[in-house]
């Protein structure tokens, strides 16, 4: 059984990106795709019980990470994980009170995501 993921990310290349990253672990599965804050409330509401994983970008084509982490939060039993640029220390922390499950910078975290994706395949 595969983990569904939603992908909120501004830039498509980065998307496409971070689906290879978790096909290249196995078992993960995007469902959806969008790359705004507007967008990502909208995908929420009319999934609700259709993804397990939100991988969320903080910096949107509108609005913010901060926003889709506090509605992805409604959904009793899924992860968020915060893959960006921008998740410095105190940024970071502010995510976690926000309900994120881990916070990982794209230029340094890579690894650090792909490990933290691998763990929770696993569990």
């Amino acid at each position: 059984m595969s983990i569904a993921v939603l992908l909120v990310e501004d830039l498509k290349h980065l998307r496409t990106v971070i689906a290879d990253l978790l096909a290249s672990i196995g078992d993960f599965e995007v469902v959806g795709e969008v790359s705004t804050e507007a967008e990502a409330k909208l995908w929420l509401e009319e999934n609700p019980g259709r993804w397990d994983l939100a991988v969320v970008d903080l910096i949107l084509e509108q609005g913010t990470g901060m926003g889709v982490i506090a509605k992805c939060r409604e959904a009793a039993g899924s992860k968020i994980v915060v893959f960006s640029d921008y998740a410095t220390p105190g940024i970071h922390k502010h995510c976690l009170s926000l309900g994120a499950d881990a916070v990982f910078q794209k230029s340094e975290g890579t690894t650090g995501f792909i490990d933290w994706c691998s763990a929770l395949k696993q569990a």
